[in-house]
């Protein structure tokens, strides 16, 4: 679902998410989709030849944002999604993963400009283990992901060449 961070990140994560003694079941009054961390949220739109789409997106611009992305998230609204910013542009051997992602995701790598360059499905990953877990790269050099519920792009007729118009600030927030 995200870039692979170190297992150190993951194992601080999941270690913050339950304190000693505490069930790992939510209470009924618990919302069981809380994100983990705060993320700042953002409307886009994704531009395609005949379309303009909108897109209400949580921004996850810094590394640990960026390793936690949707994790445990059972649900995601359907005109939802994650955008993943980066401050240089990332290799296009990268790649995001599943670990710990409960739901189906699309995910689209943008170029600088918001381009959509490669469309990518992702099943979640059942193992316990995150190196059990495929990888999904990107294929091309990429400064952007946007992950989405699985067949959101293919529904709206969503590829490569169409764009995400991301804020015209996100470049200087990423970190």
């Amino acid at each position: 679902m995200r870039s692979r961070p170190s297992l150190a990140l993951l194992l601080a994560a999941a270690l913050a998410s339950c304190g000693p003694g505490e069930s790992s079941e939510p209470a009924e009054a618990e919302t069981v989709d809380a994100p983990l961390l705060a993320f700042d949220t953002a409307a886009v739109r994704i531009a395609t030849g005949s379309d303009t789409l909108p897109l209400r997106v949580e921004l996850a611009l810094d590394d640990e944002q960026r390793a936690l992305g949707l994790m445990e998230r059972s649900a995601l609204p359907a005109d939802a999604g994650m955008l993943f910013w980066y401050p240089q542009p990332q290799p296009g051997s990268s790649g995001f993963w599943m670990f710990r992602t409960r739901i189906p995701l699309d995910i689209a790598f943008l170029g600088a400009d918001g381009e959509i360059l490669a469309v990518r499905a992702m099943e979640p990953c059942a193992s316990q283990d995150p190196r059990w877990c495929p990888s999904y790269p990107a294929g091309a050099e990429f400064r952007g992901a946007l992950e989405v519920n699985r067949g959101f792009f293919e529904r709206h007729g969503i590829g490569p060449g169409d764009r995400v118009l991301v804020p015209a600030d996100l470049s200087q927030r990423a970190r």
